[in-house]
């Protein structure tokens, strides 16, 4: 089983990266070969985390992305200091989102086959 790890820095709303990372982690997870997904969210993009956010007209709910990808089995972690820096660590994030340190991130990083970075 191939196993990929995704860093994702952009901010939840603001640009697209966050829906393209998400888009793109969705994807692997549809296709036929197994893959073991991790995805690790540092800086501003640990606010993706937090549940019921207001969903612009026209797009997508990043919520239900983040929902579907635990539920596929993907793993979504929130950096802990980049979340204690952004006053997150400690509020109810979604279903299946949990806080990570650094030595996580560098625990999934050796463990992967490859690293994506958004």
């Amino acid at each position: 089983m191939k196993k990929i790890l995704m860093i994702v820095h952009a901010p939840a709303y603001g640009s697209e990266r966050m829906l393209s990372a998400l888009r793109l982690a969705t994807a692997l997870l549809a296709r036929e070969e197994r893959i073991e997904l991790a995805v690790f969210m540092m800086s501003d993009a640990v606010t993706v985390g937090l549940p019921n956010q207001a969903v612009a007209e026209g797009s997508g709910s990043l919520q239900a992305m983040i929902e579907q990808l635990v539920e596929s089995g993907a793993a979504i972690r929130l950096c802990r200091t980049c979340a204690l820096a952004r006053g997150v660590a400690d509020l109810p994030l979604i279903d299946g989102v949990e806080i990570a340190t650094l030595a996580d991130l560098a625990a999934w990083t050796s463990h992967a086959d490859q690293v994506i970075t958004f």
